[in-house]
């Protein structure tokens, strides 16, 4: 791929994640995703065949991002592990604030509008959602031990994503930042006590 094709691959594919998450998937329709990148519909079918394909470009992307767009910013934030992961939820509370809460997130919104007609959007979505709870959980791990011992990292990164999609999905509906935030406080209120239970834990085995 040249410098120019790889210029017009990739204006394609930022173009259309900024509309399928404006707009939806279905609403958004081929010659807005050509008008707005700026290129003719040869040019989009040179390196995506369908819509579909498309579509599937924009969550192998998502994916390519994960990490340098979403966790590692929010890491860079504190060295903490617990923190990290509160650091990355407001992270998408401060997309909620840029969006006035009129769109959540893009990959629970492709989830929502599309995995039941699209098995390969389901199968990607699925990556991406373990992917992120991957990255949370190396969180957890780092701080496993100041959490008790019982506690199951892996099903709790993947609570935090509940937490997170339904929040936001929950600020979307109310146009409001306040039901993200009652969730993300309770979180940090559940957190508060593991960390507390697992210093007692601690206390106790020093004392024994």
């Amino acid at each position: 791929m040249t410098a120019n094709d790889k210029s017009t691959h990739d204006k394609l594919l930022d173009v259309a994640m900024r509309l399928f998450h404006e707009q939806g998937y279905a609403a958004t329709g081929v010659s807005t995703i050509l008008r707005e990148a700026g290129v003719n519909s040869g040019s989009l079918y040179y390196f995506f065949p369908s819509k579909e394909a498309l579509l599937e470009g924009v969550l192998d992307r998502y994916m390519e991002l994960l990490w340098p767009e979403v966790l590692d910013p929010a890491f860079a934030q504190t060295t903490d592990p617990v923190e990290r992961i509160f650091s990355v939820l407001a992270g998408y509370r401060h997309m909620l604030t840029l969006t006035n809460c009129t769109m959540g997130c893009p990959i629970g919104n492709l989830a929502l509008e599309l995995s039941d007609t699209y098995p390969m959007v389901r199968e990607k979505v699925k990556g991406l959602f373990e992917a992120w709870c991957a990255g949370i959980q190396k969180c957890l791990d780092a701080a496993a031990d100041r959490l008790p011992a019982h506690v199951n990292r892996e099903s709790l990164a993947k609570f935090i994503l509940t937490v997170m999609e339904g929040g936001m999905m929950q600020a979307r509906a109310h146009r409001s930042l306040e039901p993200y935030d009652a969730s993300v406080a309770h979180l940090r209120g559940y957190f508060d006590q593991l960390l507390a239970d697992g210093r007692a834990k601690r206390a106790d085995a020093s004392a024994g």
